[in-house]
């Protein structure tokens, strides 16, 4: 965001949009209407920022409620950012898509596992590469 947008912000709707950013791994700006503005000010500035939990607890809480909804277009979402925030590892993300064919249903957790195996390979890839 630029400096002239940031001052243009709310304290509340700026601590959102950071603490989004913090999230998602990808810097967030703001948007329009009361559904972003509940996003940002509420659940992000507000949820997502309560102590005693981590990011990581957040993200596997959310995992598993995604996968027992069927949800795996937001569950993309939520994938891409535990691997580049560093809070799930690939081996962790293909255990919890096992865990969760048994707690969430097998067809919801064969959901989470295609969202999952794309987001795994190109993180191996990447490891690889750098490797050398």
């Amino acid at each position: 965001m630029s400096s002239e947008a940031d001052s243009a912000l709310s304290p509340e709707r700026a601590h959102g949009l950071a603490k989004m950013t913090e999230a998602y791994g990808f810097e967030m700006s703001d948007g329009p209407g009361d559904y972003f503005a509940e996003t940002a000010d509420h659940l992000f500035g507000r949820i997502w920022s309560r102590p005693g939990l981590t990011h990581r607890d957040r993200r596997l809480l959310l995992l598993g409620a995604l996968t027992a909804q069927g949800n795996s277009d937001v569950a993309d979402i939520q994938v891409g950012a535990a691997l580049g925030n560093g809070e799930l590892t690939p081996e962790e993300l293909e255990e919890i898509v096992i865990f969760l064919c048994y707690y969430a249903g097998w067809p919801n957790g064969t959901k989470l596992g295609n969202v999952v195996g794309p987001h795994v390979a190109r993180a191996r890839k990447a490891a690889r590469r750098a490797e050398g």
